[in-house]
């Protein structure tokens, strides 16, 4: 018969083997009262921080649905099963989110669990009284707990640093929230680290944007492991690792845990959060596969176009080289008499400011002078002055004309996009559809709005009340 010393050394053996098994053990020490219900992916979550522990995985990004215990077990009983379970009572933990009190909420939850009587019983890792506080504690080993908002990550430096959340999902859509979320995982992490060939960092966030920090270490060759596990299966998207995990899941549509999110539950929400905030919060992409305000469906690519469009070519400019610039797009649209939209067209570039006068001149020039073309002027003198040098230019001689926008990027692909929906835009059959759809189908979380932006000025021009020597072209078949 087992006594009760036989009970703890047990336990203190099989939460040593396991992270998930510990998690399950302790869960009662910061949710009493909250009966905990367990799943295949904490265990994946364990088995992938356990290899960040044991160094096989120096970089981890994880993207997960919110509300599946990603910041407790990451944040909270991960540092806790460093000092005990793996005896590493030295080791020194940074756990950042976007603000600060998110950051001291699982700091307090992990203290809460380290000085439990539970944990104290099996393993006892003292905290010293000096450095006993809601943003960090330390153990009488100087290992320590520190909460930090990464805008204030300075001083110390981690044997390990978890970023839960780096942005939120308020400011997803703003570019300077979004470059400031990137420049500090660039800048300040790396900063953050005891020894930068050992230690270990950990991002975990739900998929908010295409250019969000998940998106950038995913178009970068940042050696990040990527564990990936979507609210629903997604066949084409199975994640496999580096350890030999690989998703489970074998059906479409599968659920991630049903007994926490049962199909009722996650249809219910999903109707409420819309496709946009489900496709990244929920799948962890970040738009819907079949498109958020453009869906691909929507689409009709035909062969030819009918007799007697209307036609014009807008522009959404540039002037920058650099490989992850803007893009200079031009949209060559058509209105046909009966009052379709057909796309037959596009000019697109990473340009010079020298190399977009030549891509202006040489698109005008190969649709003729007879068709009229738009160019948006910023605001500002030097807008004007750049509108005007361009329409004296390298467009002198061709009907182009400038004006400025108006509202934001979705308020102007709205009309567009009432007319996509009810199927009266076409695409031309090209080379350039891919990469149209491509970007138009992620609008507006996605990360070029180049030829978006073009093909709403390019509709709103057509639609004009008064436009400006349309010409009225040919063709020679109708399209079908």
């Amino acid at each position: 018969m087992l006594t009760a010393g036989d009970v703890l050394a047990l336990e203190r053996s099989i939460a040593a083997e396991s992270l998930a098994d510990f998690v399950k053990m302790a869960w009662h020490t910061i949710e009493p009262g909250q009966p905990y219900v367990h799943n295949w992916h904490i265990d994946a979550l364990g088995d992938h921080l356990q290899a960040v522990a044991a160094g096989e995985i120096p970089r981890l990004l994880i993207n997960i649905p919110p509300g599946t215990m990603k910041s407790s077990t990451t944040s909270v009983f991960f540092p806790a099963w460093l000092w005990g379970p793996a005896g590493k009572p030295h080791s020194r933990f940074i756990g950042a989110a976007h603000e600060q009190t998110l950051a001291t909420r699982d700091n307090r939850r992990t203290r809460l669990l380290v000085e439990s009587e539970w944990f104290q019983t099996r393993w006892p890792v003292r905290i010293t009284s000096d450095q006993n506080e809601k943003t960090f504690f330390e153990t009488e080993d100087r290992g320590f707990r520190q909460s930090s908002a990464v805008r204030s990550m300075t001083g110390r430096r981690g044997h390990f640093i978890a970023w839960d959340d780096p942005i939120n999902p308020e400011d997803a859509h703003s570019p300077t929230a979004r470059e400031t979320a990137i420049r500090i995982f660039t800048e300040t992490l790396p900063s953050r680290m005891v020894d930068p060939k050992t230690s270990a960092i950990i991002i975990v966030m739900q998929r908010l944007h295409q250019d969000d920090v998940s998106g950038y270490i995913l178009e970068n060759d940042f050696g990040y492991e990527h564990l990936c596990l979507p609210m629903e299966f997604e066949p084409d998207r199975k994640c496999y690792t580096s350890i030999g995990f690989e998703d489970p899941r074998t059906k479409e549509g599968e659920l991630l845990f049903e007994e926490r999110f049962p199909r009722e539950v996650v249809e219910r929400d999903k109707k409420v959060m819309g496709s946009y905030a489900t496709a990244g919060q929920f799948q962890q992409r970040p738009a819907p596969r079949e498109g958020g305000m453009f869906k691909r469906s929507d689409f009709e690519i035909v062969d030819a176009v009918p007799v007697g469009c209307r036609w014009v070519r807008a522009w959404d400019l540039a002037a920058s080289v650099e490989k992850t610039s803007a893009f200079t797009a031009g949209v060559l649209m058509g209105r046909t008499p009966k009052g379709e939209i057909i796309v037959a067209d596009v000019a697109r570039d990473q340009v010079s400011p020298s190399g977009l006068e030549k891509l202006l001149r040489a698109t005008a020039s190969m649709d003729g002078v007879s068709v009229p073309g738009s160019i948006p002027q910023d605001p500002g003198s030097s807008g004007k002055y750049q509108a005007k040098a361009l329409i004296s230019g390298p467009l002198a001689g061709f009907n182009y004309k400038a004006s400025p926008e108006t509202g934001d990027k979705v308020a102007r692909a709205e009309p567009l996009a009432a007319q996509v929906e009810i199927g009266n835009v076409k695409l031309l059959r090209g080379d350039w559809n891919k990469a149209f759809l491509d970007e138009i189908s992620m609008f507006p979380a996605g990360k070029n709005k180049d030829q978006v932006d073009a093909a709403s000025r390019a509709y709103g021009e057509l639609m004009k009340s008064k436009p400006f020597n349309w010409y009225v072209g040919g063709g020679t078949d109708e399209a079908t």
